[in-house]
Formats: C-alpha cells, structure tokens, sequence
C-alpha cells in the first residue's frame, strides 16, 4: 500500500523479528505488560513522535480497549478498529448480549446484568438457580477463557466465583462477570464481518473453533464441516443484524454456539482481527488488514457479498505455542536455537518467530498460526499434516507434536467434535507422550542450522534435474537424479536430511 510501518518493542522484544522488519521502532518501557504494552500514554507518545497517521491495535493486548481507541482519537490518530463506542458496547460481554437480544438474535440464557465486585454470592446463587446447572461463570470483560469456570453443581458455585473474579480481575482490570447457561456438547462457531463508514456490513463465511482446550481455541477451521449453505444465511445474517444495530465499523468477529439440534444462539463479539483471519483470507482471496486500513481512511466496501460467502476450497489454522504438551501444557520460555517452519505451496506461516529468538515469559506463547489450504477438507487436513511433520524447532518445547496427534484423531477427520471434546480426549491419555522418543533438540539443532547453509547450494545444483509432486495424502515428493523420497513423518524427514548432508 506504500505506507511506512512503525514499531514499538519492550526492553525483551528490542531485536525481535518485527523490529527488523518496520521502518522505524521506538521503545516503550520495561518487559512487563503494565510497563510496556499497557502504556497507552507511551504509545500514543510513540505514534506522535514518528509522524504517524493512523494505529493499528493488533490482536492483543489492547485491541479491545475503548480508552485505547479514545486516547488516538484524540490525539489526532486514526484509530484502525471500531469507534471506542462499539468496542465498550460489543466488548462487555453483558451488554453484548442485550444488542443482540434487541436485534433479534437468539442468546444464550443467562444474566443480563454483570455481577460487579461488591455484588453478593447469595445473588449470583439466586441467579444460578434460576438459570439451571450447569452453567458458566464468565468475565464480563475480556476473552480467551480467562476469567471463566464450569460449575456443575450449586456447591461448586461459591469457588468458582472467587477463582473467576480473581483471574478476571489480574487479566482484564475488571473482576465483574456474569452467568450462562452452559450447553451440552455445542460446536462454537463464528463470523468475520467488515463494516465501513457508509453503513455497509459485509460477513464472510464462517469459521468453525469448537477444537479448544480450557475454553482457548487451537485449531480453526473454515468453512465449517457441518453448516449447510441455509444454515449460513442465517448465522451470517444475525451477525450482519447485530452489527447494523450498533453502528459497527472495520473488522469484528461475531461468535456462536451450535447445539446439537442445529441451532445457533449468539455468544458474544470480538471487536478486532481474529488470530485466525489468515484462513478467511485463504478461502475468500480478501486481505482483511489492508481492507482494515482502506475502511479506517474512509473507503467504500467494494467487495461483492456472495462471493465472500462462498468459500473456494476449505482450510485450517494450528495456533502452535512454546507450551510443553507432555508437561501439561505449561509454557516453554527460552531461545530458539534452531527454527525451520513448514513452508511449500497452500501452507502460510504467520510467525515473529525465528532462529535465535528468545520467548519471554511475559507475554502470549504463541509463536506461529500455521495455516493451509485445500480444495476439500481432506486435501486441507493431509496438507496440515505434511507441515507439522516438516516443522522443527529447537531449544524449546511446542505444540507440534501435540497437533500431529490430534489431526489424526478419528473424531477430527470426522468433523465429530465439540467444545468438550479436546478436553475429554485429553483425560483420556493417561500420561502418555506426545513427543516421540529419543527426539533429540541438539541433533535436530544441527541438522537444522547446516541445512540452512547446505540448501542454497543444493537447490541450485538440484535445479535442473529436480521435479515435484503431491501425492494424495498430502504428503510431497521430491524426483532428482534418478531417485526419489516421500517426505511423510518427521522421524523420515530426519533421517532424510542427515543422509543428504553426509
């Protein structure tokens, strides 16, 4: 677009990889989020002092902070997101509700009103009951399953307040939450939506993120594999209504439940980018930051409506963290030694991530959304496949290994899950490994980094003689002098390379 791009780091993010990559940064403060990332006055500040016209929030962080927003309005910034009004309104989760109840938009049962922090247990108990178990506790503020706990029955209530408001409360700034009605086994769907100045609000397709562990999602999927082309009138058509209603503007994402009964109910929104917007853009052939931007300075929507709900072929996003599977889950902190991330035609890696890069324990451990694409869903899924088996990192623990065994679940390549499923599959394993034994960081470490130097000379020697397919599976070969290899599991890949080198 021929705009300058201007960064700003923390004291542990100074020679991170979208440093390098801005034409200009600027520091903000210690390593810690309240220090740093959290500093709206630091940022604005930073956003001044480099001439720069407009901000883009990201997807994190205060992304969904109406004071954010309100604090570039007026500092003559425009702000690339929704007006500070939409995102206090969509981004409290109570009054989300009530828009969509207003619209016509079915909802979740549940409160209407938050519980704030003076608010009586007997109160919330009073509500429960009500309700019915089980049921939700939720922040009102926030998302990404903090601030949330299942409670199945009256006894487990007064616990499962404390522990919410209190994460709630460290996460978000606000301990308020609220109570839901908590659905047998949904699927959780969602839609992305554009909406410029004009009153124009475009959905897209939707996409499907019922594969989640303590209520976060790992993988996302579009199109769903189980909304049919009447189904998605309807959902994308709620989205839109709700949307109209408050005047929302840019990017925004409207999310549901689906029960098992086939119907929907509105959950709530999220008033910025998606971490999965890669994947809507794979499917639609649309740039959802550059249309972001195009909307902020006032720009019409162009984009035809049918074709951007009509998905050209399917695919899948694996959110890959420095979490150790075998471990629980816990996050992985410390330095790269050595990262070669899948790479080939219909695969896209969303990473600031590298060799050498140093994961700091202060923030989000996501380091890559691995995303590719196919003609069908199968294609897609064999295609994800060939890529976690040609990923390697070293030096820290992912979430590789993990999503190579759960993309050959039955039930995944079945399209047979729900919200609880990754959950109860994981109960289900007993401690048994993810990682594959005898897996060796080092090893790896050093056949990485030698490839790194090998493999720009070989391609060139290679080039000549050197052919490429795809085999149904997915899984790829390479034809070159005479021979060739299927490049399928990452213990073959392994060998592979260290016979190549030798």
């Amino acid at each position: 677009m021929g705009l300058g791009a201007v960064a700003v780091y923390s004291n542990c993010d100074r020679a991170s990889r979208h440093v390098r990559m801005a034409d200009e940064a600027y520091a903000i403060g210690s390593s810690a989020p309240a220090d740093s990332y959290l500093r709206i006055d630091r940022l604005v500040d930073a956003a001044l002092k480099s001439g720069a016209d407009a901000v883009h929030p990201g997807y994190g962080f205060l992304a969904e902070n109406e004071g954010f927003a309100a604090a570039c309005r007026d500092a003559g910034l425009t702000f690339i997101g929704p007006t500070p009004d939409a995102i206090a309104l969509m981004g409290s989760k109570t009054a989300a509700r009530r828009a969509a109840f207003q619209a016509g938009v079915p909802v979740v049962p549940g409160t209407e009103e938050p519980f704030g922090p003076d608010a009586a247990e007997a109160a919330i108990a009073t509500a429960a009951a009500r309700i019915g178990y089980p049921l939700l506790i939720k922040a009102v503020a926030g998302g990404g399953g903090k601030g949330m706990r299942v409670v199945a029955a009256p006894e487990d209530l007064p616990g499962a307040i404390r522990a919410a408001r209190s994460e709630a409360g460290a996460a978000f700034g606000d301990p308020a939450v609220y109570i839901e009605r908590r659905l047998v086994r949904p699927r959780h769907v969602e839609v992305q939506l554009l909406g410029d100045l004009h009153g124009t609000v475009l959905p897209f397709v939707e996409r499907e993120c019922s594969i989640q562990r303590r209520h976060q999602k790992v993988i996302e999927e579009t199109p769903s594999p189980v909304v049919s082309p009447a189904l998605r009138a309807q959902l994308t058509g709620a989205a839109a209504a709700v949307a109209r209603s408050v005047g929302y503007t840019n990017a925004g994402t409207m999310e549901f439940l689906l029960d098992q009964d086939g119907r929907f109910y509105f959950l709530e929104m999220n008033t910025r980018l998606q971490v999965e917007h890669p994947i809507t853009e794979m499917v639609t052939g649309v740039d959802l930051v550059t249309w972001q931007i195009r909307i902020a300075r006032g720009e019409r929507l162009d984009l035809d409506p049918a074709a951007v709900l009509t998905p050209s072929g399917h695919a899948i996003e694996c959110r890959i963290y420095a979490e150790d599977p075998d471990a629980g889950f816990m996050p992985s902190p410390g330095r790269i030694t050595a990262l070669r991330p899948a790479a080939g035609p219909w695969i896209r890696d969303d990473s600031g991530a590298e060799t050498g890069t140093e994961v700091p324990i202060f923030y989000d451990p996501l380091i890559s959304k691995l995303s590719a694409w196919g003609a069908d869903r199968a294609q897609a899924i064999a295609r994800m496949t060939r890529a976690l088996d040609e990923y390697q990192v070293a030096g820290i623990r992912t979430t590789v290994p993990f999503f190579r065994w759960l993309l050959r679940q039955p039930a995944f390549e079945a399209a047979a899950c729900h919200t609880a499923y990754l959950d109860e599959l994981l109960q289900q394993r007993q401690g048994e490994p993810f990682e594959s034994p005898g897996e060796d960081d080092e090893a790896a470490a050093v056949v990485v980094a030698a490839l790194e130097a090998f493999e720009g000379a070989a391609a060139v020697r290679l080039k000549a003689d050197t052919t490429y397919r795809e085999g149904p599976d997915g899984h790829v070969a390479y034809v070159a002098s005479g021979f060739s290899r299927t490049r399928g599991t990452a213990a073959w890949k392994r060998r592979a390379r260290l016979e190549g080198l030798r």
